[in-house]
């Protein structure tokens, strides 16, 4: 028998403190051929969305995969992350929260590079801001 991955429970729970205490969740997500967001939002390989209940619609979290309705730029957008790519989710008030390792990400995917546009000069409205200092500053990487 397999060993399961804490991963997806420890980002449930996250997700539930930041519910619970009135704070505002975000996934810091690193991207790659198998993640589906929308492009024009990425920066360095990696997106940083709100995943609050009233930035998403339908949310599913489940051990494989994360998935969501959310709007970019007043653009409703089919979202859909591998539990394995993500980085950390936090607080976006204090930044509490907790890292993961991302493993099996090569450097610089070549699909990824290839079909990124430009960005935009301009996010969406409520475009997520990592917390100042880095995302490890109160984030506990966990392997």
């Amino acid at each position: 028998m397999s060993e399961i991955s804490t991963k997806p429970y420890l980002i449930r729970a996250i997700f539930q403190w930041c519910t619970d205490q009135g704070l505002t969740p975000y996934l810091a997500v690193a991207v790659d051929k198998h993640t589906i967001v929308p492009l024009n939002f990425v920066q360095d390989g990696q997106i940083v969305l709100n995943v609050s209940p009233a930035a998403t619609q339908s949310l599913v979290m489940g051990n494989e995969l994360i998935a969501f309705q959310a709007r970019f730029g007043g653009v409703a957008q089919n979202i859909s992350i591998p539990v394995d790519n993500v980085a950390a989710i936090y607080a976006r008030e204090n930044g509490h929260g907790m890292a993961f390792e991302v493993s099996g990400l090569p450097d610089g995917d070549a699909d990824l590079d290839s079909a990124t546009p430009e960005l935009a000069a301009e996010g969406p409205d409520d475009t997520p801001e990592p917390p100042k200092g880095g995302l490890r500053s109160h984030l506990k990487l966990v392997k």
